[in-house]
Protein backbone atom coordinates (compact mmCIF):
# COMPACT_ATOMS: atom_id res chain seq x y z
CA UNK A 1 0.00 0.00 0.00
CA UNK A 2 1.64 3.09 -0.90
CA UNK A 3 1.52 6.33 1.82
CA UNK A 4 -0.41 8.86 2.16
CA UNK A 5 2.42 11.31 1.31
CA UNK A 6 2.18 9.08 -2.39
CA UNK A 7 -1.39 9.65 -2.80
CA UNK A 8 -1.60 13.27 -2.06
CA UNK A 9 0.07 15.72 -4.55
CA UNK A 10 -0.16 19.15 -5.80
CA UNK A 11 -1.05 17.57 -9.58
CA UNK A 12 -2.38 14.02 -10.04
CA UNK A 13 -1.80 12.83 -14.22
CA UNK A 14 -3.34 10.42 -15.41
CA UNK A 15 -1.86 8.34 -18.00
CA UNK A 16 1.88 8.07 -18.92
CA UNK A 17 1.18 8.74 -22.72
CA UNK A 18 3.81 11.45 -24.44
CA UNK A 19 1.80 14.10 -23.78
CA UNK A 20 0.94 13.15 -20.25
CA UNK A 21 5.27 12.45 -19.36
CA UNK A 22 5.64 16.72 -20.96
CA UNK A 23 2.80 18.24 -19.12
CA UNK A 24 3.98 15.96 -15.14
CA UNK A 25 7.28 17.22 -16.34
CA UNK A 26 6.98 20.70 -16.92
CA UNK A 27 4.53 20.80 -13.91
CA UNK A 28 7.67 19.56 -11.71
CA UNK A 29 10.07 22.06 -12.92
CA UNK A 30 8.21 24.80 -11.61
CA UNK A 31 8.02 23.32 -8.01
CA UNK A 32 4.64 21.68 -8.23
CA UNK A 33 4.77 17.64 -6.49
CA UNK A 34 3.60 15.51 -9.61
CA UNK A 35 2.03 12.22 -9.28
CA UNK A 36 0.92 10.24 -12.89
CA UNK A 37 -1.32 6.90 -12.85
CA UNK A 38 -0.47 4.93 -16.18
CA UNK A 39 -3.30 1.54 -16.55
CA UNK A 40 -0.40 0.06 -18.83
CA UNK A 41 2.59 -2.03 -17.32
CA UNK A 42 5.15 0.94 -19.24
CA UNK A 43 4.81 4.18 -19.59
CA UNK A 44 4.51 5.74 -23.22
CA UNK A 45 0.57 5.05 -24.47
CA UNK A 46 1.10 4.53 -27.73
CA UNK A 47 4.70 5.53 -28.07
CA UNK A 48 6.26 2.28 -27.04
CA UNK A 49 8.89 0.13 -28.12
CA UNK A 50 8.42 -3.57 -27.26
CA UNK A 51 9.34 -7.33 -28.23
CA UNK A 52 6.87 -8.54 -30.39
CA UNK A 53 8.29 -11.67 -31.44
CA UNK A 54 11.58 -13.71 -30.33
CA UNK A 55 14.56 -11.44 -31.08
CA UNK A 56 12.69 -8.56 -32.78
CA UNK A 57 11.49 -5.70 -31.07
CA UNK A 58 9.58 -2.30 -32.64
CA UNK A 59 7.72 0.61 -32.10
CA UNK A 60 4.33 -1.47 -31.72
CA UNK A 61 1.72 1.83 -32.40
CA UNK A 62 2.97 5.06 -33.15
CA UNK A 63 6.06 4.34 -35.57
CA UNK A 64 8.03 7.64 -36.99
CA UNK A 65 8.76 11.15 -35.92
CA UNK A 66 8.52 14.92 -37.03
CA UNK A 67 6.15 16.33 -34.52
CA UNK A 68 7.90 16.42 -31.52
CA UNK A 69 8.86 19.72 -31.01
CA UNK A 70 12.08 21.45 -30.62
CA UNK A 71 10.87 23.36 -27.59
CA UNK A 72 9.83 20.18 -25.81
CA UNK A 73 13.30 18.38 -26.83
CA UNK A 74 15.31 21.30 -25.03
CA UNK A 75 13.01 21.56 -22.25
CA UNK A 76 12.94 18.30 -21.31
CA UNK A 77 16.87 17.95 -22.11
CA UNK A 78 15.92 14.32 -23.76
CA UNK A 79 19.13 14.33 -25.61
CA UNK A 80 20.98 14.05 -22.67
CA UNK A 81 18.62 11.64 -21.59
CA UNK A 82 19.88 9.55 -24.56
CA UNK A 83 16.99 10.27 -27.38
CA UNK A 84 18.38 10.43 -30.74
CA UNK A 85 16.66 10.83 -34.19
CA UNK A 86 18.08 10.12 -37.46
CA UNK A 87 16.20 11.03 -40.72
CA UNK A 88 15.60 8.32 -43.60
CA UNK A 89 18.06 8.55 -46.06
CA UNK A 90 14.95 9.36 -48.63
CA UNK A 91 11.45 10.48 -47.39
CA UNK A 92 9.42 8.32 -49.70
CA UNK A 93 9.09 5.38 -51.89
CA UNK A 94 6.00 4.61 -54.26
CA UNK A 95 5.62 1.50 -56.36
CA UNK A 96 3.75 2.25 -59.37
CA UNK A 97 1.04 -0.15 -61.15
CA UNK A 98 2.94 -0.11 -64.39
CA UNK A 99 6.34 -1.38 -62.81
CA UNK A 100 8.12 1.90 -62.54
CA UNK A 101 8.19 4.01 -58.91
CA UNK A 102 8.79 7.54 -57.33
CA UNK A 103 11.20 8.13 -54.69
CA UNK A 104 11.37 11.14 -52.82
CA UNK A 105 13.89 12.77 -50.89
CA UNK A 106 16.44 15.68 -50.84
CA UNK A 107 18.16 16.53 -53.80
CA UNK A 108 16.46 13.68 -55.76
CA UNK A 109 12.19 14.54 -55.75
CA UNK A 110 12.19 16.85 -58.86
CA UNK A 111 14.38 14.46 -61.16
CA UNK A 112 12.45 11.93 -59.48
CA UNK A 113 8.96 13.30 -60.76
CA UNK A 114 9.92 14.17 -64.28
CA UNK A 115 10.29 10.79 -65.60
CA UNK A 116 6.34 11.04 -64.96
CA UNK A 117 5.92 14.87 -65.83
CA UNK A 118 8.54 17.66 -66.39
CA UNK A 119 5.44 20.11 -65.79
CA UNK A 120 4.80 18.42 -62.56
CA UNK A 121 9.05 18.67 -61.21
CA UNK A 122 8.85 22.61 -62.38
CA UNK A 123 6.11 22.77 -60.07
CA UNK A 124 7.02 21.47 -57.06
CA UNK A 125 9.10 24.24 -55.63
CA UNK A 126 5.87 27.01 -55.78
CA UNK A 127 3.46 24.35 -54.37
CA UNK A 128 6.65 23.62 -51.33
CA UNK A 129 6.93 27.04 -51.38
CA UNK A 130 3.45 27.60 -50.43
CA UNK A 131 2.82 24.84 -48.12
CA UNK A 132 6.37 25.91 -45.83
CA UNK A 133 4.67 29.24 -45.38
CA UNK A 134 1.73 28.43 -44.32
CA UNK A 135 3.33 25.36 -42.34
CA UNK A 136 5.64 28.18 -40.64
CA UNK A 137 2.69 30.09 -39.43
CA UNK A 138 0.99 27.19 -37.71
CA UNK A 139 4.03 26.01 -36.00
CA UNK A 140 3.73 29.12 -34.33
CA UNK A 141 -0.11 28.83 -33.43
CA UNK A 142 0.47 25.33 -32.49
CA UNK A 143 2.30 26.79 -28.90
CA UNK A 144 -0.64 29.10 -28.53
CA UNK A 145 -3.86 28.19 -26.79
CA UNK A 146 -6.72 29.01 -28.63
CA UNK A 147 -9.30 31.64 -27.77
CA UNK A 148 -11.82 30.05 -25.15
CA UNK A 149 -15.10 31.28 -27.38
CA UNK A 150 -18.12 30.86 -24.96
CA UNK A 151 -21.71 32.21 -24.93
CA UNK A 152 -20.94 34.75 -22.01
CA UNK A 153 -20.84 38.48 -22.08
CA UNK A 154 -19.00 40.53 -24.18
CA UNK A 155 -16.72 41.62 -20.94
CA UNK A 156 -15.32 38.31 -20.07
CA UNK A 157 -14.80 37.86 -23.85
CA UNK A 158 -12.10 40.93 -24.08
CA UNK A 159 -9.33 38.37 -22.97
CA UNK A 160 -10.07 36.09 -25.60
CA UNK A 161 -10.75 39.27 -28.25
CA UNK A 162 -6.89 40.11 -27.64
CA UNK A 163 -6.04 36.42 -27.97
CA UNK A 164 -7.26 36.79 -31.14
CA UNK A 165 -6.01 39.83 -32.25
CA UNK A 166 -2.29 37.84 -31.65
CA UNK A 167 -3.58 34.96 -33.65
CA UNK A 168 -4.67 37.63 -36.77
CA UNK A 169 -1.20 39.34 -36.80
CA UNK A 170 0.15 36.09 -37.16
CA UNK A 171 -2.01 35.50 -40.00
CA UNK A 172 -1.07 38.65 -41.26
CA UNK A 173 2.27 37.69 -42.33
CA UNK A 174 0.29 35.75 -44.78
CA UNK A 175 -0.21 37.89 -48.54
CA UNK A 176 -3.72 37.66 -49.89
CA UNK A 177 -2.81 34.71 -52.23
CA UNK A 178 -1.30 32.65 -49.21
CA UNK A 179 -4.60 33.78 -47.25
CA UNK A 180 -6.68 31.84 -49.57
CA UNK A 181 -4.95 28.86 -49.56
CA UNK A 182 -5.09 28.50 -45.63
CA UNK A 183 -8.31 28.62 -45.80
CA UNK A 184 -8.85 25.71 -48.70
CA UNK A 185 -6.47 23.84 -46.68
CA UNK A 186 -8.42 24.47 -43.56
CA UNK A 187 -11.77 23.64 -45.57
CA UNK A 188 -11.25 21.57 -48.45
CA UNK A 189 -10.02 18.59 -49.94
CA UNK A 190 -6.10 17.49 -50.24
CA UNK A 191 -7.15 15.71 -53.48
CA UNK A 192 -8.65 19.03 -55.34
CA UNK A 193 -6.10 20.77 -54.55
CA UNK A 194 -3.37 18.23 -55.23
CA UNK A 195 -5.68 18.25 -58.86
CA UNK A 196 -4.77 21.85 -59.09
CA UNK A 197 -1.10 21.40 -58.62
CA UNK A 198 0.10 18.15 -60.40
CA UNK A 199 -1.08 15.89 -63.52
CA UNK A 200 0.92 12.89 -62.78
CA UNK A 201 -0.97 10.18 -59.86
CA UNK A 202 2.48 9.29 -58.52
CA UNK A 203 3.80 12.64 -56.53
CA UNK A 204 0.01 13.04 -55.99
CA UNK A 205 -0.36 9.95 -54.07
CA UNK A 206 3.05 10.84 -51.86
CA UNK A 207 1.68 13.92 -51.05
CA UNK A 208 -2.09 12.91 -50.26
CA UNK A 209 -1.10 9.90 -48.41
CA UNK A 210 -1.01 12.25 -45.86
CA UNK A 211 -4.30 13.68 -45.87
CA UNK A 212 -5.39 10.24 -45.03
CA UNK A 213 -3.36 9.15 -42.65
CA UNK A 214 -5.63 8.38 -39.58
CA UNK A 215 -8.36 9.71 -41.05
CA UNK A 216 -11.13 8.04 -42.29
CA UNK A 217 -12.14 9.49 -45.40
CA UNK A 218 -11.12 9.50 -48.82
CA UNK A 219 -8.73 12.16 -49.85
CA UNK A 220 -11.38 13.89 -51.70
CA UNK A 221 -13.41 14.73 -48.86
CA UNK A 222 -13.94 18.58 -47.31
CA UNK A 223 -11.23 19.11 -44.72
CA UNK A 224 -8.72 16.37 -45.95
CA UNK A 225 -6.47 18.97 -46.55
CA UNK A 226 -5.93 20.26 -42.97
CA UNK A 227 -5.07 16.65 -42.46
CA UNK A 228 -2.22 16.98 -45.40
CA UNK A 229 -1.36 20.11 -44.07
CA UNK A 230 -0.81 18.45 -39.93
CA UNK A 231 1.57 16.31 -41.43
CA UNK A 232 3.66 18.77 -42.34
CA UNK A 233 4.29 20.72 -38.70
CA UNK A 234 6.94 18.80 -38.35
CA UNK A 235 11.33 18.65 -38.68
CA UNK A 236 13.76 16.65 -38.25
CA UNK A 237 17.18 17.33 -36.30
CA UNK A 238 16.46 21.36 -37.39
CA UNK A 239 15.53 19.97 -40.98
CA UNK A 240 11.65 21.21 -41.60
CA UNK A 241 8.87 18.85 -43.13
CA UNK A 242 11.89 15.53 -42.44
CA UNK A 243 10.68 12.36 -41.03
CA UNK A 244 12.95 10.20 -38.71
CA UNK A 245 13.45 7.35 -36.49
CA UNK A 246 14.36 7.51 -32.80
CA UNK A 247 16.70 5.02 -32.07
CA UNK A 248 15.62 2.48 -30.02
CA UNK A 249 12.13 2.66 -31.19
CA UNK A 250 9.23 5.17 -30.19
CA UNK A 251 9.44 4.32 -26.74
CA UNK A 252 13.21 5.81 -26.23
CA UNK A 253 11.60 9.40 -26.78
CA UNK A 254 8.96 8.36 -23.86
CA UNK A 255 11.36 6.49 -21.66
CA UNK A 256 13.90 9.53 -22.04
CA UNK A 257 11.21 11.84 -21.15
CA UNK A 258 9.97 9.40 -17.87
CA UNK A 259 13.95 9.48 -16.73
CA UNK A 260 13.16 13.57 -16.81
CA UNK A 261 9.88 13.30 -14.95
CA UNK A 262 12.08 11.16 -12.05
CA UNK A 263 15.13 13.55 -12.20
CA UNK A 264 12.19 16.56 -11.39
CA UNK A 265 10.63 14.47 -8.48
CA UNK A 266 7.50 13.19 -10.51
CA UNK A 267 6.27 10.06 -8.84
CA UNK A 268 4.69 7.24 -11.95
CA UNK A 269 3.01 4.66 -11.08
CA UNK A 270 2.20 1.66 -13.63
CA UNK A 271 -0.55 -0.93 -13.56
CA UNK A 272 -2.51 1.24 -11.76
CA UNK A 273 -5.46 1.92 -13.88
CA UNK A 274 -8.11 4.97 -13.09
CA UNK A 275 -11.21 3.66 -12.39
CA UNK A 276 -13.34 7.30 -11.93
CA UNK A 277 -12.65 10.68 -10.96
CA UNK A 278 -13.63 12.06 -7.50
CA UNK A 279 -15.87 14.62 -7.37
CA UNK A 280 -16.73 16.58 -4.20
CA UNK A 281 -18.80 20.07 -4.12
CA UNK A 282 -18.47 19.83 -7.82
CA UNK A 283 -14.87 19.84 -8.40
CA UNK A 284 -12.18 17.11 -8.93
CA UNK A 285 -10.30 16.36 -6.33
CA UNK A 286 -8.65 13.63 -7.40
CA UNK A 287 -9.08 9.73 -8.60
CA UNK A 288 -9.65 6.66 -7.70
CA UNK A 289 -7.79 3.57 -9.04
CA UNK A 290 -8.94 0.16 -9.82
CA UNK A 291 -7.00 -1.34 -7.07
CA UNK A 292 -9.60 0.80 -4.95
CA UNK A 293 -6.89 3.61 -3.81
CA UNK A 294 -7.55 7.24 -3.68
CA UNK A 295 -5.37 9.62 -5.01
CA UNK A 296 -6.21 13.50 -4.30
CA UNK A 297 -4.70 16.09 -5.78
CA UNK A 298 -5.60 19.89 -6.19
CA UNK A 299 -5.16 19.86 -9.97
CA UNK A 300 -6.31 16.53 -12.34
CA UNK A 301 -4.92 16.67 -15.48
CA UNK A 302 -6.29 14.11 -18.25
CA UNK A 303 -4.11 12.55 -21.34
CA UNK A 304 -7.09 10.74 -22.22
CA UNK A 305 -9.32 10.76 -25.30
CA UNK A 306 -12.35 13.50 -24.16
CA UNK A 307 -14.80 10.93 -24.67
CA UNK A 308 -12.78 7.93 -22.90
CA UNK A 309 -12.69 10.76 -19.51
CA UNK A 310 -15.97 12.35 -19.49
CA UNK A 311 -17.86 8.90 -20.27
CA UNK A 312 -15.81 6.38 -18.62
CA UNK A 313 -13.77 8.05 -15.91
CA UNK A 314 -16.96 10.48 -14.97
CA UNK A 315 -20.90 9.57 -13.36
CA UNK A 316 -22.89 11.24 -15.86
CA UNK A 317 -24.83 13.38 -13.04
CA UNK A 318 -20.92 14.96 -12.78
CA UNK A 319 -20.90 16.18 -16.55
CA UNK A 320 -22.65 19.16 -17.56
CA UNK A 321 -25.12 18.39 -19.85
CA UNK A 322 -23.41 19.96 -23.09
CA UNK A 323 -20.52 17.93 -22.32
CA UNK A 324 -22.29 15.13 -22.12
CA UNK A 325 -24.39 15.68 -25.44
CA UNK A 326 -20.64 17.08 -27.23
CA UNK A 327 -19.15 13.76 -26.18
CA UNK A 328 -22.10 11.57 -27.52
CA UNK A 329 -20.89 13.06 -31.11
CA UNK A 330 -17.24 13.82 -30.63
CA UNK A 331 -15.81 12.02 -33.51
CA UNK A 332 -13.60 9.07 -32.97
CA UNK A 333 -11.90 6.03 -35.76
CA UNK A 334 -9.13 6.83 -37.56
CA UNK A 335 -9.90 3.33 -39.54
CA UNK A 336 -6.17 2.51 -38.67
CA UNK A 337 -4.76 -1.16 -38.82
CA UNK A 338 -1.50 -2.10 -37.39
CA UNK A 339 0.91 -4.59 -37.85
CA UNK A 340 4.09 -5.37 -36.79
CA UNK A 341 6.21 -8.18 -38.95
CA UNK A 342 9.46 -9.70 -38.33
CA UNK A 343 11.54 -10.60 -41.28
CA UNK A 344 13.87 -13.09 -42.16
CA UNK A 345 14.91 -10.88 -44.84
CA UNK A 346 14.72 -7.04 -46.82
CA UNK A 347 11.41 -7.17 -49.58
CA UNK A 348 12.93 -7.11 -53.09
CA UNK A 349 10.65 -4.77 -55.13
CA UNK A 350 9.85 -5.68 -58.80
CA UNK A 351 10.53 -2.16 -60.02
CA UNK A 352 13.34 -1.91 -58.25
CA UNK A 353 14.85 -5.06 -57.56
CA UNK A 354 17.51 -5.97 -54.57
CA UNK A 355 17.32 -7.75 -51.22
CA UNK A 356 20.61 -5.68 -49.82
CA UNK A 357 19.77 -2.29 -47.93
CA UNK A 358 19.17 0.72 -50.20
CA UNK A 359 17.91 4.17 -49.63
CA UNK A 360 14.35 3.24 -50.83
CA UNK A 361 14.38 0.43 -47.75
CA UNK A 362 14.70 3.60 -45.61
CA UNK A 363 11.86 5.57 -46.75
CA UNK A 364 8.47 5.59 -46.05
CA UNK A 365 6.91 2.87 -48.71
CA UNK A 366 3.53 3.91 -49.70
CA UNK A 367 1.23 1.41 -51.35
CA UNK A 368 -1.17 3.05 -52.63
CA UNK A 369 -0.60 4.65 -56.49
CA UNK A 370 -2.87 7.08 -56.70
CA UNK A 371 -5.61 9.12 -55.09
CA UNK A 372 -8.35 7.30 -56.98
CA UNK A 373 -6.88 4.23 -55.15
CA UNK A 374 -7.51 5.68 -52.28
CA UNK A 375 -10.63 6.92 -52.26
CA UNK A 376 -11.94 3.44 -53.79
CA UNK A 377 -10.15 1.93 -50.34
CA UNK A 378 -12.18 4.31 -48.63
CA UNK A 379 -15.89 3.71 -50.31
CA UNK A 380 -14.90 -0.42 -49.70
CA UNK A 381 -14.59 0.15 -46.20
CA UNK A 382 -17.43 1.92 -45.74
CA UNK A 383 -19.81 -0.83 -47.39
CA UNK A 384 -17.62 -3.73 -46.52
CA UNK A 385 -15.37 -3.23 -43.43
CA UNK A 386 -12.06 -2.97 -44.91
CA UNK A 387 -10.84 -1.90 -48.15
CA UNK A 388 -10.34 -5.12 -50.81
CA UNK A 389 -6.95 -3.03 -52.16
CA UNK A 390 -6.33 -1.89 -49.13
CA UNK A 391 -3.47 1.56 -48.22
CA UNK A 392 -0.24 0.70 -46.71
CA UNK A 393 2.80 2.30 -45.78
CA UNK A 394 5.70 0.27 -44.45
CA UNK A 395 8.46 1.59 -42.68
CA UNK A 396 11.42 -1.01 -42.21
CA UNK A 397 13.37 1.24 -38.62
CA UNK A 398 16.18 -1.67 -38.57
CA UNK A 399 17.59 -0.08 -41.88
CA UNK A 400 18.53 2.32 -39.75
CA UNK A 401 18.44 1.39 -36.30
CA UNK A 402 20.36 -2.36 -35.79
CA UNK A 403 19.36 -3.10 -32.43
CA UNK A 404 15.73 -3.97 -33.48
CA UNK A 405 16.24 -7.32 -35.21
CA UNK A 406 19.10 -10.05 -35.09
CA UNK A 407 22.00 -9.39 -37.35
CA UNK A 408 20.88 -10.04 -40.82
CA UNK A 409 17.27 -9.82 -39.91
CA UNK A 410 14.95 -6.87 -40.10
CA UNK A 411 11.45 -5.76 -38.49
CA UNK A 412 8.64 -3.54 -40.40
CA UNK A 413 5.95 -1.98 -39.21
CA UNK A 414 2.84 -1.56 -41.43
CA UNK A 415 0.40 1.45 -41.12
CA UNK A 416 -2.82 0.13 -42.90
CA UNK A 417 -5.74 2.30 -43.99
CA UNK A 418 -8.60 1.94 -44.45
CA UNK A 419 -10.41 -0.03 -42.03
CA UNK A 420 -13.39 0.65 -40.37
CA UNK A 421 -13.57 1.31 -36.58
CA UNK A 422 -16.93 -0.34 -35.91
CA UNK A 423 -17.72 -3.15 -38.52
CA UNK A 424 -20.90 -3.66 -40.05
CA UNK A 425 -24.20 -6.13 -39.75
CA UNK A 426 -22.35 -7.04 -36.41
CA UNK A 427 -19.12 -8.30 -37.49
CA UNK A 428 -16.38 -8.48 -34.79
CA UNK A 429 -13.12 -7.21 -35.30
CA UNK A 430 -11.34 -10.61 -33.24
CA UNK A 431 -13.06 -12.87 -36.00
CA UNK A 432 -11.92 -11.01 -39.02
CA UNK A 433 -8.09 -9.35 -38.08
CA UNK A 434 -6.36 -12.48 -39.02
CA UNK A 435 -8.28 -12.09 -42.59
CA UNK A 436 -7.45 -8.54 -42.86
CA UNK A 437 -3.77 -9.43 -41.49
CA UNK A 438 -3.21 -11.90 -44.64
CA UNK A 439 -4.43 -9.30 -46.79
CA UNK A 440 -2.05 -6.55 -45.99
CA UNK A 441 1.28 -8.69 -46.39
CA UNK A 442 -0.77 -10.63 -49.83
CA UNK A 443 -0.85 -5.87 -50.16
CA UNK A 444 3.26 -5.69 -49.92
CA UNK A 445 3.74 -8.97 -51.91
CA UNK A 446 1.82 -8.08 -54.66
CA UNK A 447 5.25 -5.32 -55.31
CA UNK A 448 8.14 -7.24 -53.66
CA UNK A 449 7.52 -10.93 -54.47
CA UNK A 450 9.69 -11.62 -51.42
CA UNK A 451 7.88 -10.77 -48.85
CA UNK A 452 5.42 -13.35 -47.83
CA UNK A 453 7.94 -16.07 -47.10
CA UNK A 454 9.73 -13.41 -45.56
CA UNK A 455 7.93 -13.12 -42.94
CA UNK A 456 8.84 -15.15 -39.55
CA UNK A 457 6.55 -13.35 -37.29
CA UNK A 458 4.16 -11.01 -37.00
CA UNK A 459 1.75 -8.81 -34.40
CA UNK A 460 -2.04 -7.72 -35.65
CA UNK A 461 -3.60 -4.53 -34.08
CA UNK A 462 -7.11 -4.04 -35.19
CA UNK A 463 -8.95 -0.84 -34.56
CA UNK A 464 -10.66 -2.56 -31.62
CA UNK A 465 -6.83 -3.69 -30.23
CA UNK A 466 -5.57 -0.11 -30.54
CA UNK A 467 -8.18 0.92 -28.27
CA UNK A 468 -8.05 -2.40 -25.70
CA UNK A 469 -4.40 -2.16 -25.33
CA UNK A 470 -3.29 1.92 -25.89
CA UNK A 471 -6.72 3.37 -25.26
CA UNK A 472 -7.19 4.63 -28.42
CA UNK A 473 -10.94 5.26 -28.57
CA UNK A 474 -11.93 3.67 -32.14
CA UNK A 475 -8.76 3.39 -32.78
CA UNK A 476 -8.19 6.89 -33.51
CA UNK A 477 -4.56 7.85 -33.11
CA UNK A 478 -5.65 11.27 -32.96
CA UNK A 479 -8.20 11.08 -29.96
CA UNK A 480 -10.26 12.58 -32.64
CA UNK A 481 -11.01 13.64 -35.79
CA UNK A 482 -9.34 16.62 -37.11
CA UNK A 483 -12.09 18.23 -38.88
CA UNK A 484 -12.97 22.13 -38.54
CA UNK A 485 -15.28 21.44 -36.05
CA UNK A 486 -12.67 19.84 -33.74
CA UNK A 487 -9.80 21.88 -34.21
CA UNK A 488 -8.92 25.05 -32.26
CA UNK A 489 -10.94 26.58 -30.31
CA UNK A 490 -13.86 23.73 -31.12
CA UNK A 491 -11.20 21.56 -29.38
CA UNK A 492 -12.32 19.50 -27.75
CA UNK A 493 -15.35 21.90 -27.19
CA UNK A 494 -16.60 25.70 -27.47
CA UNK A 495 -15.59 26.79 -23.52
CA UNK A 496 -12.59 23.86 -23.02
CA UNK A 497 -9.89 24.84 -25.60
CA UNK A 498 -7.92 26.73 -23.21
CA UNK A 499 -7.20 22.86 -21.65
CA UNK A 500 -9.69 23.73 -18.90
CA UNK A 501 -12.37 20.83 -18.48
CA UNK A 502 -15.77 20.64 -17.59
CA UNK A 503 -15.13 21.22 -13.90
CA UNK A 504 -12.89 23.06 -11.39
CA UNK A 505 -9.82 21.18 -11.01
CA UNK A 506 -9.75 19.78 -13.91
CA UNK A 507 -7.42 20.03 -16.92
CA UNK A 508 -6.60 18.08 -20.33
CA UNK A 509 -3.43 17.63 -21.94
CA UNK A 510 -3.93 14.87 -24.35
CA UNK A 511 -4.33 14.86 -28.02
CA UNK A 512 -8.23 15.70 -27.95
CA UNK A 513 -6.54 19.17 -27.52
CA UNK A 514 -4.96 22.10 -29.59
CA UNK A 515 -2.78 21.63 -31.52
CA UNK A 516 -4.17 17.48 -32.25
CA UNK A 517 -2.59 14.26 -32.46
CA UNK A 518 0.93 13.12 -33.35
CA UNK A 519 3.93 12.74 -31.06
CA UNK A 520 4.70 16.33 -30.67
CA UNK A 521 4.33 16.67 -26.86
CA UNK A 522 3.04 20.11 -27.77
CA UNK A 523 -0.69 19.46 -26.03
CA UNK A 524 1.10 18.77 -22.99
CA UNK A 525 3.51 21.84 -23.01
CA UNK A 526 0.43 23.93 -23.85
CA UNK A 527 -1.96 22.50 -20.88
CA UNK A 528 0.96 22.65 -18.25
CA UNK A 529 1.32 26.49 -19.32
CA UNK A 530 -2.41 27.33 -18.64
CA UNK A 531 -2.21 25.09 -15.30
CA UNK A 532 1.15 27.07 -14.06
CA UNK A 533 -0.93 30.29 -14.71
CA UNK A 534 -3.99 29.21 -12.59
CA UNK A 535 -1.62 28.03 -9.82
CA UNK A 536 0.17 31.10 -9.85
CA UNK A 537 -3.22 33.17 -9.59
CA UNK A 538 -4.72 30.99 -7.09
CA UNK A 539 -4.90 32.00 -3.27
CA UNK A 540 -2.26 31.07 -0.84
Amino acid sequence: MKSAAWRDADALVIGAGHNGLTCAAYLAAAGLNVSVLERRHVVGGAAVTETFHPGFRNSVAAYTVSLLHPKVIRDLDLARQGLRIVEREAANFLPTDDGRHLLVGEGRTAAEVAKFSTEDAERLGDYGARLEAIAEVLRELSLLTPPNVTAQGWLSAVPELLRSARVARRLSRLDAPLRQTLLTLFAGSAGDYLDGFFESDPIKAVLGFDSIVGHYASPYSAGSAYVLLHHVFGEVNGRKGAWGHAMGGMGAITEAMARTCEERGVRIAVDAPVRELLVENGRVVGAVTGQGEEHRARIVVSNLNPRALYQDLMKPSDVPGPVRERMQHWRCGSASFRMNVALAELPDFTCLPGRERAPHHTAGIILAPSLGYMEQAYFDARSHGWSRRPIVEMVIPSTVDDSLAPPGQHVASLFCQHTAPVLPDGMHWDDHKEAVADLMIETVTAYAPNFRAAVLGRQVLSPLDLERTFGLTGGDIFHGALSLDQLFSARPMLGQARYRGALPGLYLCGSGTHPGGGVSGIPGHNAAREILADHRRRPR
